[in-house]
């Protein structure tokens, strides 16, 4: 009887919690505005990914995340991981606030010379360096309110070990002085961070990640400064055979379409210094909705990306209840020469395959006017892909309607030779008073055919133009599911392939 009662309470003990594990994904599914092909917590507030590295075959995103609340508040750094960058396991949270303050952005490496000495038994450690914000200090509006400070994994990376002589770099006399992304330049065998100090970046490096030396200052006199630089990104990056640099920098508020987004420049850098010859301000994404962007790091070649989905302008109060704010896809970063002036291309990675179900494909569809694509694919799900080629001839724009007749509109200008999206009617959008607008995006390329690949969840819309050379990224709250598709023209335009492919969930 003892024996039976045993193997009972094993047996209820799993089936509840496989319960707890199902009723978790069934809720990812069913709830209204969950993204259903990007990544969320489980619950509550969400904001920048940062720390990310790939090791041994695993992509650890980690992230701004309040625990215990909907809003900003307790900040840590949550957790998660991927095989394939498509499909995530939560973990528990990875570094909690502490006497030196909330746990804010940073970055992780792998230090496989065990340059920090924190290694044990031939075992490599990841090291992450955040920085320590101290609220006790910003209510008493003193200056150094924040430092860096490191953390370190002996067990590839699910558990992190805060190192006891922290912090490792002490504000400088700078208010805000944030978010280091750390790298190993291999040139003068350094470890180097970039940090943001109030409107520019300060470089320092280091030979163990424990001692810190600043090197420069980049940004004074170019960029857009009309909000805080925050979450830097520094790496080389390969086009036709040469090396080039890059310097990401997130700017809040001060985006081309309003509050946050992610500004970039491409350059040179010797180990002390980064230099670009242009003062032109170059952005990583033109919608309103995807902020404080990186890079994955120990990705070899390969530069992976993935920002915030959100705006700091209504982040705190956008219309969800359980979760609050979202990732983009994470994209495959690469450059391109256009008039002499080198940009950075962003594209969905190719694993996102793996979400696709079977594919409709139109070709040569010649449009005059305006037609109701519905009819030719069938019943439209969300979420799905559509990936148009078209001639730039005309003026055009792509509606994803609901029966309720709200939508959101994608296109194209001519004359203006811009793309624009536009969600003034899409659903919810009194919340706040400028969410309900028009946002627009330079087309760069000069091609005779212009390729659009659009990502459309429950409450978000991702638009790559031209391969990536212009990108809009959108949240949107519908009090119903898009479930028409519309393609109108302002004269007869031949619309060469049209592809729509439903997505499974990720979860």
């Amino acid at each position: 009887m003892k024996k039976f009662t045993f193997y009972y309470l094993v047996f209820t003990f799993f089936f509840f919690i496989s319960s707890i594990n199902a009723q978790t994904k069934s809720n990812d599914i069913d709830e209204k505005y969950r993204p259903q092909i990007h990544f969320t917590p489980e619950k509550n507030w969400v904001n920048d990914p940062n720390g990310m590295v790939y090791y041994k075959g695993k992509y650890h995103l980690f992230f701004q995340h309040s625990p215990n609340s909907s809003v900003w508040s307790d900040i840590s750094w949550g957790h998660a991981t991927s095989n394939d960058l498509v499909h995530w396991e939560r973990k528990p949270i990875a570094i909690y606030p502490d006497s030196l303050g909330l746990i804010f952005s940073g970055s992780a490496v792998v230090d496989k010379y065990n340059t920090s000495g924190l290694g044990k038994n031939g075992i490599i450690p990841l090291v992450a360096m955040y920085t320590s914000h101290d609220m006790k200090k910003e209510k008493a509006g003193v200056i150094d309110v924040e430092s860096q400070s490191i953390a370190y994994s002996l067990d590839e990376g699910e558990t992190w070990i805060k190192y006891q002589s922290n912090p490792v770099l002490k504000n400088p006399g700078v208010r805000d002085f944030r978010d280091p992304k750390i790298i190993w330049h291999e040139q003068t065998k350094n470890w180097v961070a970039s940090i943001a100090a109030h409107d520019q970046i300060s470089f320092y490096a280091s030979s163990d990640l424990k001692n810190w030396e600043k090197l420069s200052d980049f940004g004074k006199t170019v960029g857009s400064h009309d909000g805080v630089w925050e979450c830097p990104d520094l790496f080389p990056i390969q086009y036709e055979g040469k090396t080039f640099w890059v310097l990401i920098v997130n700017i809040n508020p001060g985006g081309p379409n309003g509050g946050s987004a992610t500004q970039y420049f491409v350059g040179d850098f010797n180990g002390k210094e980064f230099k670009c010859d242009y003062k032109q301000v170059k952005w990583m994404d033109y919608g309103p909705d995807e902020y404080a962007g990186v890079t994955w790091s120990n990705t070899g070649n390969r530069k992976l990306f993935i920002g915030w989905m959100s705006n700091w302008e209504y982040a705190n109060i956008v219309p969800t209840e359980k979760f609050r704010n979202a990732f983009t896809l994470p994209r495959e970063l690469g450059l391109k020469k256009i008039n002499e002036e080198y940009y950075i291309t962003s594209t969905p990675v190719p694993e996102l395959k793996k979400m696709e179900k079977k594919s409709i494909v139109i070709n040569n569809l010649t449009i005059n006017g305006s037609s109701d694509l519905t009819d030719k694919i069938g019943k439209m799900e969300v979420p799905s892909k559509f990936n148009l080629v078209l001639s730039n001839k005309s003026d055009f724009s792509i509606e994803l309607v609901n029966t309720l007749n709200e939508k959101v509109v994608v296109g194209y200008s001519k004359d203006k030779n811009q793309f624009f999206l536009d969600r003034r009617n899409a659903g919810k959008t009194d919340f706040q008073k400028n969410f309900g607008r028009m946002n627009y995006a330079p087309r760069l390329s000069s091609s005779d055919e212009i390729s659009l690949s659009i990502y459309l969840d429950l409450a978000s819309i991702e638009v790559f133009a031209d391969n990536g050379l212009s990108v809009l990224t959108s949240v949107l709250f519908p009090n119903e599911k898009f479930s028409k598709i519309n393609f109108i023209t302002s004269e007869k335009l031949l619309l060469k392939n049209f592809t729509y492919t439903p997505l499974n969930s990720i979860w």
